[in-house]
């Protein structure tokens, strides 16, 4: 609950005008909505910043639509990712200012009535090749949701390893990168011995038989020898992409606020 309700609440309450009862069962719907086998956890937003994500791979149609509608009522900004086309032909009709990706597959919207708030954070997601588009793209509609300034940048792979350096500037200055990349897997410690910044290394099920449906490359990332690389599941565009949101959100809000609060603590004994 905001801290808005929170007062109007108050003054209810102060006022006679609601019961203690009344109170307490509008703060339980405001923590979680029961949607038939749906438990939508309404309050992460207020403990984690971003709301909750539904995976939208095997939920029914209807499941997926009374979730997006209860996360719109509550004021909240809607990601949905794994989403068959024809789930989202149907979330469209009903959200029609949504915006749904279809190599992605995501859909994602704000209420119509929200207000505008400009990007903070720069994050750039990077590709190998044209294979790891989909997986990219997640990453890429992850971090548009999380009102992250994106950069994307397709088809650097290291089989041509000149096209990288040519696209450094794009990406040197980022917040946090996302690099994405099958087969071997080597993009991300090449990349990481560029920047300064964390690497969110994301494999793809992308390659040849004994690429092992992505553990090749996986093992190869978690074998990185660049320090600034960390890695995240096969084919998980979202968890990368979140993961660095969360870096370029911290650090444009540390570069806002000026000194943080960590400057001033002593763990030196």
């Amino acid at each position: 609950m905001d801290h808005q309700r929170l007062r109007d609440w108050a003054e209810r309450l102060y006022e006679r005008r609601a019961t203690p009862e009344q109170f307490l069962a509008a703060l339980q719907s405001e923590r979680s909505a029961r949607l038939g086998p749906l438990t939508l956890d309404l309050d992460r937003q207020r403990r984690c910043g971003y709301p909750e994500v539904i995976f939208g791979e095997r939920k029914t149609t209807e499941t997926i639509l009374a979730a997006v509608s209860r996360l719109l009522e509550a004021g909240q900004p809607v990601l949905v990712t794994r989403l068959a086309d024809d789930k989202a032909e149907v979330l469209l009709k009903e959200f029609p200012f949504g915006v749904y990706h279809p190599v992605a597959r995501t859909f994602r919207c704000v209420a119509p009535d929200a207000p505008a708030v400009s990007p903070s954070g720069r994050v750039a997601v990077i590709t190998a090749g044209s294979g790891d588009l989909p997986v990219a793209e997640e990453a890429h509609q992850t971090l548009l949701w999380m009102n992250v300034s994106v950069r994307v940048i397709h088809d650097v792979g290291v089989a041509g390893p000149h096209r990288l350096p040519e696209r450094l500037p794009e990406f040197r200055s980022a917040d946090a990168l996302v690099v994405v990349a099958g087969m071997e897997g080597a993009l991300p410690s090449v990349v990481g011995g560029y920047v300064s910044c964390p690497v969110f290394a994301v494999p793809t099920s992308v390659g040849y038989g004994a690429n092992l449906g992505g553990v090749a490359a996986l093992l190869s990332m978690l074998n990185s020898c660049a320090a600034n690389v960390a890695v995240v599941n096969i084919d998980a565009g979202f968890k990368a992409g979140y993961l660095a949101g969360l870096v370029a959100k911290r650090a444009s809000a540390s570069a806002a606020e000026g000194a943080s609060i960590w400057e001033s603590c002593d763990d030196s004994a």
